[in-house]
Order: structure tokens, then sequence, then C-alpha cells
């Protein structure tokens, strides 16, 4: 008895083709070359030279890397204590319904839409204390406050305004969240005589679970990344208060030109992220999946 199989139609690859393409050029060849410069020493356009792993025991010694490392990891950390309750609380109290919820969300978008050079303008002179409306209401107040003096100021404006740059989209995800839950689950929330908190904690935050995963995420990565904001604000100082690892690899790259060891450090750049952010989602996960018990 003879069994027929029936053939296979493979002409859907055809359609995630422009993906794989658009992929390869954005992302999978700029790779590749650093991969390539991080292995050599390039002394001339013409003359290049392998060292195998030497530019990355090179990076992994410099102090100056370390310092940037610990920056970036109490910035990013303190985006996230920040901005993710505060983003909740704002879309708590947003309007459900009507104009003027749509009214608020415009607001709350607005500071999105800035470029990222022009957010860092804007509190250049926001924190100036001769013309800066914040930075002339804490002289008046008795605060000497510099931002291009003291490490310490300069180091919560940069958290300051990045809060105040990207707290909306973390609202706006919460919000989103917030929107997609049944009113069922309000409705008997009502009927058991439920407290505003324990509607919050049992029905809205594990509802709210997939989207905050998504904001934390986006926060972190984003925030791993920074650079525009501080370099047009502070420009890392002052000292190297606010110079973190974007910046520390651009002066490697540009500013030195060295770029074998700036290649390497690329690749660990790029090998953190991907590390904290697969720790950070299974941690998320992991609590996610362990549900709250209820109070009778």
């Amino acid at each position: 008895m003879s069994t027929t199989t029936k053939p296979v139609n493979q002409k859907a690859w055809f359609l995630i083709l422009p993906v794989i393409v658009c992929v390869a050029f954005s992302a999978i060849l700029p790779l590749m070359t650093v991969v390539n410069y991080s292995v050599q020493d390039i002394i001339s356009p013409e003359r290049r030279v392998f060292v195998g792993t030497e530019w990355f025991a090179a990076v992994m010694r410099d102090e100056e890397l370390h310092g940037a490392l610990l920056r970036q990891i109490g910035f990013s950390l303190s985006v996230l204590l920040v901005e993710i309750p505060l983003g909740i609380c704002l879309a708590l109290a947003m309007p459900a319904q009507g104009w003027k919820s749509s009214a608020v969300l415009v607001t709350v978008a607005l500071s999105l839409l800035i470029p990222w050079n022009v957010v860092g303008t804007i509190w250049q002179i926001y924190g100036r204390a001769d013309i800066g409306l914040m930075g002339r209401a804490l002289q008046e107040l008795g605060i000497d406050y510099s931002y291009t003096g003291s490490e310490t100021q300069a180091w919560l404006t940069v958290l300051l305004m990045d809060v105040w740059h990207w707290t909306p989209l973390v609202a706006l995800l919460a919000f989103a969240g917030l929107r997609s839950i049944p009113d069922a689950y309000y409705q008997a929330a009502r009927i058991d005589g439920a407290s505003k908190f324990a509607v919050f904690r049992y029905i809205q935050l594990p509802k709210m679970r997939g989207v905050l995963m998504i904001a934390v995420l986006l926060r972190f990565m984003d925030s791993f990344m920074i650079y525009t904001e501080p370099f047009v604000l502070t420009g890392g100082g002052p000292g190297n208060a606010t110079t973190f690892l974007s910046q520390y690899l651009t002066t490697k790259a540009v500013g030195q030109f060295d770029l074998g060891p700036a290649a390497a450090f690329s690749l660990i750049y790029f090998f953190i992220i991907l590390l904290l952010c697969f720790v950070l989602y299974n941690w998320m996960q992991r609590v996610g999946t362990q549900q709250p018990e209820v109070e009778h």
C-alpha cells in the first residue's frame, strides 16, 4: 500500500523575504562589521592586524567603563522606580471616556512628540539660574542650584528630565491596559464591597501585567541607551557625573577614533542590555504567575 504525501507550498516564504532583507541590511551586516573591527587593530585603511580578544580584555580593564556602567545601572533602576509607579498613578487618574479623556490623552502625550535634542535644550534653559524658570525659582527659595557645578544636582536634573519626557509613555500603556478590563470585574467588586485598593491589587494590577511588562522593558532598554538628552544638557559633566555608557562609547569611537576598542565595547554593551533584559523579563514572568491570595 503506497502512501502519498501532499506537497508543501513554500511560496509563503516570499512574503517575509522583504523583512529578512531589511533586517539583514539594518542589523546583521552592521553587527558583522562591528565584530570584524573588534578583533582587528586598524592601523590604516589598507593595513589591519588580527588581535583576537585583546580589545575586549583592554576594555574590561578600563576604570572609566566601570564607573560609567555603575552610573548607567543606577540611572536605569532609578528611572524604573520613579516612572512605573508614577505612570500607573497618572493612568488611574485619567478620565475613562468622553471628550475629557481625549483631551487628557493628547496633553499627556505632548512630551513624547518632542525630539530628544530639543528636550535637552529645553531643560538646559529651564534649569539656568538666570533665565530658567526652575533654576530661578530654586534660587529664590534659597537653594543653591546649579546643574553645571554640582554632580548630584546634574544627575538629579537628568533623571527629572527623563521622568518628564518618558513617564507619559508608561501612563499611556497603563491606560490602555485599564481600558481593556471588562466592566464585569468592577461590577463584581462593587457587589462584594471591595475597596479601591483591593480593586487595584486584585483586578487592575494583574490585568495590566502584560502592558506593564512592555513598559518596563521599553523604559529599561531606552534608559540604558540614553545619550542625546544628557549630552545636550550637561555634556556628560560636571566631571563624569552624567557620562553614561553611550557617551563613553561615542568618546571612544568618535573622539579618540579607537575603532577596535569601540567595536569591542559595542558588543559588550549589546550583550549587557540583552542579558539584563532577559533577566528582568524572566523575573517579571515569575512574579506575574504568582497569584496573590485574596483576603476575606
